[in-house]
């Protein structure tokens, strides 16, 4: 990590950039704004950044590679592939509300540069590994097989995406009742009654 000036990080420094993101949009966000909201000049900036591309690279990273962290802790838990897609997520959903800004920032990448363009694919590449544990619950009878992998994994995550727009930390409802709630909506109807798994098994 760069060592910067002494009372300013590289962490206080990207909180607040994030902020700005979300506020102004990435594009009309120029250093000068940053050095404004800092009360930096902007060559104290580039003595932590070397870029903007870069601030919106580790701002990303730090969104991508928490919800990454969740797909491989749920990898390397045991059991139905439908505990696992639960694990997911609730993880999902813990992630979003640890990294309000930084996941509502992911969330609003469009792929106009090259730093936003290898975020998408990691986006992308998620999405496909919680396709394929949806399938795998589907295979081993534990969620409906009438809808398509793909159409869950949308829609569940479309629901938690939502929340970016609505929640607002320090609320009624805590990371762990939202990730109950958000897997009760998004699974209890997918979940296949033991008595057909027991049929379908049986065939």
């Amino acid at each position: 990590m760069r060592r910067g000036r002494p009372g300013y990080d590289q962490q206080g420094i990207l909180d607040v950039a994030v902020a700005a993101f979300n506020e102004f949009g990435y594009d009309a966000t120029s250093m000068g704004v940053l050095a404004d909201r800092l009360g930096l000049s902007k060559s104290a900036i580039y003595h932590h950044f070397a870029s903007k591309d870069e601030i919106l690279d580790r701002a990303l990273d730090t969104a991508l590679g928490a919800l990454e962290g969740v797909l491989a802790e749920a990898d390397t838990a045991t059991g139905r592939a439908a505990d696992r897609l639960d694990l997911v997520l609730r993880g999902a959903v813990h992630v979003l509300v640890d990294k309000l800004p930084y996941v509502t920032l992911l969330l609003r990448v469009r792929g106009n540069t090259e730093v936003e363009r290898r975020a998408l694919a990691r986006r992308r590449a998620f999405d496909k590994e919680v396709t394929s544990l949806v399938s795998e619950a589907q295979a081993e009878g534990s969620l409906r097989s009438d809808i398509d992998a793909s159409v869950v994994s949308r829609l569940a995550f479309g629901m938690i995406n939502s929340i970016v727009e609505w929640y607002r930390p320090g609320g009624r409802e805590d990371a762990d009742n939202l990730a109950g709630d958000v897997t009760a909506v998004a699974l209890d109807g997918l979940r296949m009654p033991t008595s057909n798994r027991v049929q379908e098994l049986l065939g």
